[in-house]
């Protein structure tokens, strides 16, 4: 009976966290703020159910609330684990530094990423002068297929590894330039290899393009990517894509570097 109980209570721990999680999942870049009627029914849990658990965790500070509008947040918690769990990422550790510097010498977006399943994810993001963003893009995803860090990263996938990570397609378009085709995608990573970079030429959003550059660790195995990126008219692609990728590509490089990698390895 004792064995029973315990199971029964396991279950209940475990759905206890399923429903907690669900309800912080319910926060997003584009829904960051969210009544308790909106939160029902997004994770359709009962209304009590869902004002039980955010006011648990109101109190461990993982959501906020503002007082004057009624709308909830996470909070400052999450903030906290987010960046134990990010300090842990060797990419993350070998190239902020790195990144912020390029940044205030180009005066231009910088950013580091890594693959996390068919989507990449920024691990670092840096401003320039010329580049200037109103929120930070740390923890954010993208699409491999439509973005310069994400070819970067897709770059040393077998033709093979490629169809089985992305399907066999169409992938989503996000403008009139973004490939959607699988095997136009595997042949721009063809030239993404022979040439050391990848480019992006307002693919994911209009009148913004950058230039990425892989970063590889001990093994040689490509694990993140480094980019320079910004509004067409500050990072003039057509005049600048290869002094710009040569600086991506010299900055990547000292990331690999201090990973490990070994250039003769490869």
């Amino acid at each position: 009976m004792a064995t029973v109980a315990a199971s029964k209570e396991a279950a209940t721990g475990t759905q206890s966290v399923e429903r907690a999680l669900a309800v912080l999942s319910s926060f997003s870049q584009e829904r960051p703020q969210l009544r308790i009627s909106e939160i029902v029914e997004m994770t359709g849990l009962g209304q009590s159910t869902v004002s039980r658990l955010v006011g648990a965790m109101l109190g461990l500070g993982f959501i906020s609330v503002d007082e004057r509008s009624g709308l909830y947040t996470a909070g400052p918690q999450v903030v906290t684990l987010a960046a134990v769990a990010l300090n842990q990422s060797p990419a993350h550790q070998a190239g902020r530094q790195v990144a912020q510097s390029l940044a205030c010498e180009l005066g231009l977006g910088v950013n580091l990423a890594e693959r996390r399943g068919t989507r990449l994810f920024y691990l670092a993001h840096f401003e320039g002068s010329e580049a200037p963003r109103s929120a930070t893009m740390i923890g954010q995803g993208g699409p491999l297929h439509a973005t310069g860090l994400g070819k970067a990263l897709l770059s040393d996938l077998p033709d093979a590894g490629l169809r089985e990570l992305l399907g066999p397609g169409p992938l989503p378009a996000y403008t009139v330039n973004t490939i959607t085709d699988v095997a136009s995608l595997s042949a721009e990573l063809t030239t993404v290899r022979t040439r050391g970079y990848a480019v992006e030429n307002e693919e994911l959003a209009l009148r913004r393009a950058c230039v990425a550059a892989p970063i590889r660790d001990r093994s040689g195995s490509v694990v993140a990517a480094l980019s320079i990126s910004g509004p067409m008219s500050a990072i003039r692609l057509p005049e600048r894509a290869e002094s710009l990728a040569m600086r991506a590509i010299e900055r990547a490089d000292q990331i690999s570097s201090d990973l490990g990698f070994i250039a003769s390895r490869s």
